[in-house]
């Protein structure tokens, strides 16, 4: 099975070939990361006489939620060298500036069996912990083969890979049983791992890390970001609107329904921040605002001479990655991005943190059991409609009453923040779970070691 496995994983790789040297040299992506892709990681990651904490992040999503849990890891385990990888490059921007507890970064390899022998070689982790639900064949079955426990932290199974997972039961049952444990973030995600061939016994609920963001709300250096960028700007002159993490599809609804607002009288200086996900989008982005007929600045192009500009702008364009969670304490309203088209949602306990009122599209299943949660303390406003020209009716309609009603503003955004505060403690039982494999995992070392020297 592995070795069909890794032949499909190979024809897909050739298939997919044209699209991957199309993105190196159009959007220069994948040339930084390839060699380490193919598990030739930097001497610097070389195993020492420190055992070996190694946490994967996908993307900035799990990059970001990650953090409570580094930070908790770096305070448990002081003599541990603590290693980070990320699947996509923007994840591991975001972790190199987030993420100062750790000792090393890299790009995680990709599943064939020398490039993951490879990495493992090179790192020799003690443990590895996957956040949410990245999980590959071969990675997997050469971690049993090593002895190194593999931790599922945060666990989470989407509507739509719950049902495509199915589809595959055999193989998916096999790879479930790979995994040591299971930490997931809500009962529902729990049993559906269960159903997919997981162990119970190996399966528990820890909660969603991610509402534990207020421990890492204030990392070195994100405050003084803030400040800098809001004097820059000028964020407090005027109401804003943050509209975060937008994709393909959103900038425009945005856009008509910031402009539409601008007309109602008491709101026409009310300002637009707008941050796309995914910086290979950036020039389409700068495109569609040529054409709003706005007045807009390029974060990454201000200067000191130019802040006259920045400070009269109707629209900040915020084409930097990592700064965008620093900035939401002054708006006046967020929208969260990934929603209003079917991408299945983003964070949206970065602003909660903030006590900021918040707006969300009809399309939040990655984030099921946090949007619920908010929608039940009346914490969070969705927005439902299936045509563009609905969403931008009903997105103006909601702007303009959390702009002109601020009391019910006020009490959207003390209901998210409280929402934080009643849900947080998955950080501290996850690290017990990590503790709990080590120590299990150093026992049966020393068992193995005291039977050899029987023999």
């Amino acid at each position: 099975m592995q070795l069909l496995y890794s032949l499909l994983l190979t024809l897909a790789f050739i298939a997919l070939l044209p699209y991957f040297v199309h993105q190196a040299f159009v959007n220069r992506k994948y040339f930084n990361n390839f060699r380490q892709r193919m598990g030739l990681l930097p001497d610097s990651l070389n195993a020492n006489s420190r055992p070996t904490i190694w946490l994967h992040a996908v993307s900035v999503g799990e990059t970001l939620a990650a953090g409570s849990l580094v930070k908790a890891l770096r305070v448990r385990f002081p003599q541990h060298r603590l290693i980070i990888s990320t699947t996509t490059a923007t994840g591991q921007t975001v972790a190199r500036a987030r993420m100062a507890e750790a000792d090393g970064f890299c790009f995680f390899p990709f599943d064939w069996r020398f490039c993951v022998r490879r990495a493992l070689d090179t790192i020799q982790p003690q443990i590895l912990i996957l956040m949410e639900s990245e999980l590959w064949p071969n990675f997997l079955s050469e971690c049993r083969q090593r002895d190194i426990p593999v931790l599922v932290a945060n666990g989470r199974i989407s509507d739509r890979s719950f049902v495509r997972s199915q589809k595959f039961g055999f193989f998916v049952r096999r790879l479930f049983r790979l995994v040591t444990r299971f930490a997931m973030q809500s009962q529902v995600d729990a049993e559906r791992a269960i159903r997919l061939g997981a162990p119970p016994n190996r399966v528990s609920v820890s909660g969603n890390i991610k509402y534990d963001i207020g421990v890492t709300s204030e990392s070195r250096g994100f405050a003084e970001v803030a400040r800098s960028l809001a004097e820059v700007f000028a964020l407090s002159s005027a109401p804003l609107v943050v509209a975060g993490s937008t994709s393909d599809g959103e900038e425009e609804i945005v856009l008509s329904a910031f402009k539409q607002i601008r007309e109602e009288m008491g709101l026409e200086k009310t300002r637009l921040l707008i941050a796309p996900r995914h910086p290979e989008r950036f020039g389409d982005v700068v495109r569609m605002l040529d054409s709003s007929r706005l007045k807009y600045v390029r974060r990454s192009t201000i200067e000191q001479e130019r802040v006259a500009e920045a400070q009269a702008a109707d629209c900040i364009f915020l084409d930097t990655v990592g700064e965008l969670a620093a900035l939401y304490r002054f708006a006046s309203v967020v929208f969260i991005g990934g929603s209003l088209v079917p991408k299945g949602g983003h964070n949206i306990l970065e602003p909660a943190l903030y006590a900021k009122p918040i707006i969300v599209g009809p399309y939040m299943e990655n984030f099921r059991e946090i949007t619920n949660d908010l929608l039940g303390r009346d914490a969070l406003i969705q927005l439902r409609g299936e045509s563009e020209e609905e969403l931008i009716s009903k997105l103006k309609t909601t702007l303009i009453e959390l702009l002109t009603d601020q009391g019910r503003a006020q009490r959207l955004g003390e209901n998210a923040r409280r929402t934080i505060e009643d849900n947080s403690g998955a950080t501290a039982r996850t690290l017990a779970l990590v503790v709990e494999l080590i120590e299990r995992n150093e026992e049966i070392k020393r068992q193995k070691a005291k039977g050899k020297r029987q023999k």
